[in-house]
Order: structure tokens, then C-alpha cells, then sequence
């Protein structure tokens, strides 16, 4: 019997994300649907604002936070210093 490999992405169906730059006039999205084609994996994202904005991506871009950062967040709190109690003092 052939070993299950573990699935990429696991929680990525339902997950909310916010674009460091507006993505089709918008920037706060949620995956609707994943695809798995091959070794990659795509997303696809709905805008919260506008339900017919609708697009596919690489599931790989989202952890890149130049573009994408997990939850839904403020102008304000993306351009904030880090929260992190470690860097404070």
C-alpha cells in the first residue's frame, strides 16, 4: 500500500487574506475553492466586497507577506510596527 502524502495547504479552504496592494480594486479576500494540479496548489479568491471579483492563485503567494497577509487587516495596522512582545522592550 502506497504512503498518503500530506496535503499542501491543509487549511487553506475558507481562510482570509488581505493584499498589501489593491488586487482588482480590492484587498481583502477569501479562498472559496482549492485546486490541486500537479505539485501546485491554487486558490481561489473571492473579494468580501465585491462577490464577482473572483480569481485564481498560486497558493505558494500567499506566504510571501510582500503580497498577502493572513486575516482580514486595516490600512492601520498593516503599516504599524510588529505587535511582537519579543521585539519589544
Amino acid at each position: 500500500m502506497a504512503k498518503q502524502q500530506k496535503q499542501k495547504f491543509p487549511h487553506l479552504l475558507g481562510s482570509k487574506w488581505t493584499a498589501t496592494q489593491k488586487t482588482w480594486g480590492w484587498r481583502h479576500f477569501q479562498v472559496v475553492n482549492r485546486r490541486n494540479e500537479g505539485k501546485w496548489v491554487f486558490a481561489e479568491m473571492l473579494s468580501s466586497c465585491d462577490p464577482d471579483t473572483r480569481f485564481w492563485v498560486n497558493a505558494k503567494q500567499l506566504k510571501d507577506k510582500t503580497l498577502w497577509e493572513a486575516g482580514w487587516k486595516t490600512l492601520e495596522e498593516m503599516n504599524s510596527p510588529s505587535e511582537d512582545p519579543f521585539w519589544q522592550e
